[in-house]
């Protein structure tokens, strides 16, 4: 890692394996392909070979690719024992780039906060009480206090599965970084945050799906991809965001992907804290 927040330049990265994931109702849908050559632009150019797999658990997703396959992932990496202010340096660091979008950044809590919450849960009246041990700690764990929102408790457990497998094995956390959707479509945007919302009231808008569907059609997907009905067990939208997230691992996989914050933060484990665009 350079001093930038930059991963180290790879000597040459085209054809290396890369995979943008996103969490969805069957576990996590992910987009896989190679690098290609780095062109002039934001993204090295990338593949029309494209596949996407459903997993059921995140463990099937790393061991069904190469060790060294750069994996993003739009879920929490990094976990601090404490909060200050509105979340975690890489939600403080990532809200002000996203103008309108910035509600989708959730604020997460300490991580004895998110580890109240992991699960699994025996029944819905333990899954509220889950979340009221986890709002108490979490309010506890902050300042200001701050509680706990039903959405972001909801994305617990999957953050809870991918902390345990960085902890078990370090190296894991330098090919599996955290991005967002909305920060990786600014980039495609030209710096510009998408205007249109992805959705609206929890239904899933027309117009902002194809907005992004053209951004990512211009970073070089294909088009009969980006139109193939979702994978089953994954919302069209998990599928776009997993898309999204595949452009931020080619940017990394070829040494130009940017940390936010720069460089990135850490919790006490050792993880990275830095979404990565």
């Amino acid at each position: 890692m350079t001093p930038g927040g930059r991963p180290a330049e790879a000597p040459d990265a085209e054809g290396q394996v890369i995979a943008g994931v996103d969490g969805c109702r069957a576990g996590w849908v992910a987009v896989i392909g190679r690098v290609g050559k780095l062109g002039p632009g934001a993204l090295p150019s990338l593949p029309e070979s494209l596949q996407a797999r459903v997993f059921p658990r995140f463990d099937f997703l790393l061991y069904a690719l190469p060790e060294d396959a750069v994996i993003a992932v739009d879920m929490p990496i990094g976990l601090p024992e404490r909060i200050e202010g509105p979340g975690r340096a890489a939600e403080k660091a990532t809200r002000p780039l996203l103008g309108e979008r910035q509600s989708s950044v959730f604020s997460i809590p300490a991580r004895p906060a998110v580890e109240a919450g992991a699960g699994p849960f025996r029944s819905e009246l333990h899954r509220r009480e889950a979340y009221r041990a986890a709002c108490a700690i979490a309010e506890r764990l902050s300042h200001p206090p701050r509680r706990i929102s039903i959405q972001g408790f909801g994305l617990f457990p999957k953050i809870i599965e991918i902390d345990r497998l960085l902890l078990a094995d370090p190296r894991r956390a330098t090919r599996v970084i955290e991005g967002h959707p909305e920060l990786a479509f600014r980039l495609l945007n030209g710096g510009t945050p998408v205007s249109s919302p992805k959705k609206i009231q929890g239904r899933v808008d027309a117009t902002g799906m194809e907005d992004r569907r053209r951004l990512l059609l211009e970073a070089g997907l294909g088009r009969d991809f980006l139109y193939a009905p979702a994978p089953a067990g994954a919302a069209q939208d998990d599928f776009l965001d997993a898309c999204a997230m595949l452009c931020v691992a080619a940017r990394h996989a070829a040494g130009i992907a940017v940390a936010h914050p720069s460089p990135p933060d850490r919790d006490a484990r050792g993880l990275p804290i830095a979404i990565w665009a």
